[in-house]
């Protein structure tokens, strides 16, 4: 069987699958999943065109990876072919454990696992079946491998992964802010004492990384209409694990089902390592179809909630900077009661407060490093004349409100 594949990727352009390896990586049943689960979640409903999926974004953090090896190889950094070989098929499976829906259903589905220990555990699921192939690729992901830089393109706050995402989401959400120099920064890409660095060059296409991801999280990832949609996908989830624990039988897929049933930990995916597969088996379509079953089920709360998924009538939602107050939440509250004739218990899915954080540059964790000729290196933040940097690797905190439009 012919291997050497092209994918064209409406992005990046032609892609080439590098070995037969990462061809047989890619043919994985665990991977091919990933075409299953969109990229953004729900942020189709405010952007019709982000319909792009987790396998889309894989292949092309994977694409760019080699780009940056090319890069660090002709500065006369040594990575032998083996460890090309790793660090692409690290990249490549770097997101491998998302669930349905990606970050929306993160800590809803699996509640005590965050997407990257279930990414570790398909990983060694893999390299079991694979005799040890994914070795180099692990200890890389893992951040034990000597060569520490590697373990940067691949998790860092200049990774191949942010650099792909960025371009990628920008391309199918049509906002042109998020559009960042990628090229550029790829060929600024250098390593000075084991460290990942941008030459001083490209200090300007960085400062511009760096503001493009500030804005694609508050105009995409932190839209409050796709906030609003997230959480009524989440209390719909609630609901249905709630109705579940009670005795209902839902309507669901047998690995749904599993997940709806149980509230797994960690230590049970070790010792049952069945649960991996039926982790791997649930997509969008699992959720999606059982919320088109459940429109019709008894329980008012449930099927109002996937009545209003299916037919885009989201929760209304308001922003803020400062928290609201209970009395805020409670006026809603007493106006679903009365309006659906519900309890307040119940009420409570209808009408909620939450928080949401976001900093586009952390300056204590993984720093962007400038290296500048006399072999000095400098945080961005520091290095940068934009003093904008420095505002931004504050954290923001905003304040939401989300409310049934039934509670208006």
């Amino acid at each position: 069987m012919n291997k050497k594949k092209i994918i064209n990727d409406p992005v990046h352009g032609f892609i080439t699958i590098p070995s037969e390896f990462i061809f047989d990586l890619i043919e994985h049943p665990y991977f091919q999943r990933l075409r299953r689960i969109r990229q953004l979640g729900l942020a189709q409903y405010v952007y019709p065109g982000a319909v792009h999926t987790r396998f889309h974004h894989a292949i092309g953090a994977m694409h760019i990876t080699q780009i940056a090896i090319e890069t660090l190889r002709n500065k006369g950094h040594e990575i032998s072919a083996t460890e090309e070989e790793a660090v692409s098929a690290a990249i490549l499976l770097h997101d491998i454990g998302h669930g349905p829906f990606s970050h929306a259903l993160e800590h809803t589905l699996v509640a005590h696992l965050k997407h990257e220990e279930i990414s570790m555990m398909i990983m060694e699921k893999i390299n079991e079946s694979m005799g040890g192939a994914l070795n180099m690729a692990i200890e890389i992901f893992k951040n034990v491998y000597p060569k520490k830089f590697l373990h940067q393109l691949v998790s860092s706050q200049l990774d191949m992964d942010r650099l792909d995402y960025l371009a990628r989401d920008s391309f199918f959400t049509g906002v042109s802010e998020g559009i960042i120099s990628s090229e550029r920064i790829l060929k600024m890409l250098n390593v000075f004492d084991d460290k990942l660095v941008i030459d001083a060059k490209g200090i300007y296409s960085v400062e511009k990384f760096i503001v493009a991801r500030r804005l694609m999280y508050w105009q995409v990832y932190l839209h409050k209409t796709v906030l609003a949609a997230e959480n009524q996908l989440i209390n719909t989830l609630k609901r249905a694990r709630y109705l579940t624990a009670k005795g209902h039988d839902l309507f669901g897929t047998k690995s749904f089902k599993i997940l709806l049933k149980n509230n797994f930990t960690s230590k049970d995916f070790k010792q049952q390592p069945h649960l991996i597969d039926e982790f791997c088996l649930l997509d969008d379509f699992d959720i999606f179809t059982s919320i088109k079953e459940w429109m019709t089920h008894d329980d008012f709360i449930l099927s109002h909630l996937c009545k209003g998924l299916i037919d885009r009538n989201l929760f209304k939602i308001k922003l803020q900077e400062k928290s609201f107050t209970q009395q805020e939440t409670e006026n809603y509250l007493k106006k679903a009661v009365k309006a659906y004739n519900i309890t307040e218990e119940e009420a409570s899915s209808l009408a909620f407060t939450g928080k949401i954080e976001n900093s586009a540059y952390t300056k204590s964790q993984e720093n962007i490093n400038i290296l500048f000729k006399d072999n000095v290196i400098k945080d961005i933040a520091d290095a940068s004349d934009n003093l904008s940097i420095s505002a931004l690797s504050k954290p923001v905190v905003k304040h939401y409100l989300c409310v049934d439009s039934g509670c208006l």
